[in-house]
């Protein structure tokens, strides 16, 4: 990879504001935080000592990142360079930043771009009917460099190369896995709103549906591990970390029942969790009607939720610290408000 003069020093401008010793500490006090060695309350990692960036680091929008290989790696590692810039307390991590989009773009599904005053990921549009649902389970796994894929895969190589040639970087900057969401959320964006439908009046469609959906998300992130590497027991996530290699979205949970989720998708996330070593689950909205199933899977870690007022917390706390469980970037106040022991296990962060 050819490296231009503008990125080469932005990134030489990033290594040298990097304090190793500090990262080390920090990435020890997180795994302390996961390994049980925060005994009660909440835990919020220490602020960094700001460091400005003595280069301009280019403004680069969400749709020249996703044209763009160089514009991906600079609006990445220029999320590190601001954490700096501003004593943030985020681990620093970069990813293939292509969206919710991933696997749906690898199933021909057209996907539609945002504006760039919005400086937003895209979205797509579902397939549309039955017919052509059922020749998309026919057809099997699609190749996984089509749509996005082939982008996510080529960028990633792209990151390899650069934390490889800055050493500095390589040791304090990790890449984490692109946004696969779940079984669940892709299966909504492709099939669209009626699959909820579908639960009920095409069952055996939407089992082969779904069981399609995570077997191309396992082949997906084989391929993605092959070329990263597995890593070990902790892995990034969004400037956190956590134990196993997985973050699963289930957003699309909060219009299913628990009945629903038990029969059709927690077996389906159980066996990515299952192939890669566990992890954690973020979901948006409403959710404690599932978390007490979903807190018996096998391999979960943590869970990500990103609103808590529209759960019973107690709910939540119940299936989660009590259990053993880390509950990730949850606001202060929403911590500070529980009226109950934490454990020692809440993470908390100004979002």
């Amino acid at each position: 990879m050819v490296i231009s003069a503008k990125m080469k020093s932005c990134l030489e401008d990033l290594s040298k504001r990097i304090d190793e010793a500090d990262e080390v500490r920090r990435r020890g006090s997180w795994i302390d935080f996961l390994d049980d060695k925060v005994e009660e309350g909440y835990w919020i990692p220490a602020a960094r000592t700001a460091c400005e960036a003595k280069v301009d680091w280019p403004k680069v929008s969400v749709n020249a990142a996703l044209e763009d290989y160089e514009a991906m790696l600079l609006q990445q590692f220029g999320l590190c360079s601001e954490v700096l810039a501003t004593g943030g307390d985020s681990q620093l991590n970069v990813r293939c930043n292509y969206g919710v989009v991933i696997i749906p773009s690898l199933f021909g599904c057209e996907l539609f771009m945002m504006d760039e005053k919005l400086d937003t990921l895209p979205g797509n549009h579902p397939l549309g009917s039955i017919d052509e649902l059922r020749k998309v389970v026919d057809a099997g796994v699609p190749d996984l460099t089509g749509g996005f894929g082939g982008k996510v895969f080529e960028a990633a190589e792209r990151f390899m190369e650069v934390l490889e040639a800055y050493p500095v970087l390589g040791r304090n900057v990790a890449v984490y896995h692109p946004d696969l969401q779940g079984p669940i959320d892709n299966a909504e964006t492709i099939w669209g709103s009626e699959i909820f439908y579908a639960f009920y009046d095409e069952p055996d469609l939407v089992r082969d549906f779904l069981g399609l959906i995570t077997d191309t998300y396992i082949a997906f992130m084989r391929k993605w591990y092959d070329l990263v590497g597995l890593g070990g027991e902790y892995s990034h996530h969004w400037g956190l970390m956590h134990k196993g290699r997985i973050a699963l979205r289930n957003d699309s949970l909060m219009n299913l029942s628990p009945g629903v989720y038990v029969d059709f998708i927690r077996p389906l996330d159980q066996r990515i969790f299952d192939e890669f070593g566990g992890g954690m689950v973020h979901y948006c909205g409403k959710g404690d009607h599932f978390v007490p199933a979903m807190s018996e899977m096998a391999g979960l870690t943590a869970i990500n939720l990103s609103q808590p007022e529209m759960n019973d917390m107690e709910i939540i706390y119940a299936n989660t610290v009590d259990k053993g469980l880390k509950l990730l970037a949850l606001k202060p106040k929403v911590a500070e408000n529980a009226k109950r022991p934490l454990r020692g296990r809440v993470h908390c962060m100004d979002l």
